[in-house]
């Protein structure tokens, strides 16, 4: 199974890296991702793409201008889903009244009106 590299923003730094270069990282550097190789699932960064793609020349990865092609990490991915309100709460409810994204937790609080499941 992949793993994608980890943001900074949950290692409390108020600088937001998206991306980290996957070699660097397993080096315990920090250096951020320039280019996304789909067929190896990893990040790499201007330097680490190098090698990469000596190694594997009919790899062809995408760079930041291609970012929409590129994943969202898992950490990115349950940041955006989780309320602001309830931390532990994912947002699963869509308030009809507010069109607002809400937990469970909020609908029955505050949204007592038509809400829809995600």
């Amino acid at each position: 199974m992949a793993i994608f590299s980890q943001s900074t923003i949950d290692k409390g730094s108020d600088i937001f890296q998206d991306f980290l270069c996957s070699t660097c990282e397993d080096k315990k550097l920090d250096n951020t991702a320039d280019f996304y190789c789909e067929s190896c699932v990893k990040f790499y960064c201007g330097t680490c793409i190098g090698m990469h793609s000596q190694l594997f020349t009919k790899h062809a990865p995408f760079g930041r201008e291609d970012m929409k092609k590129w994943p969202v990490t898992k950490k990115v991915e349950d940041f955006l889903l989780k309320c602001d309100v309830h931390k532990e709460e994912n947002l699963n409810m869509f308030c009809d009244k507010h069109s607002v994204l809400c937990c469970t937790n909020c609908a029955f609080l505050n949204h007592r009106y038509i809400f829809t499941s995600l």
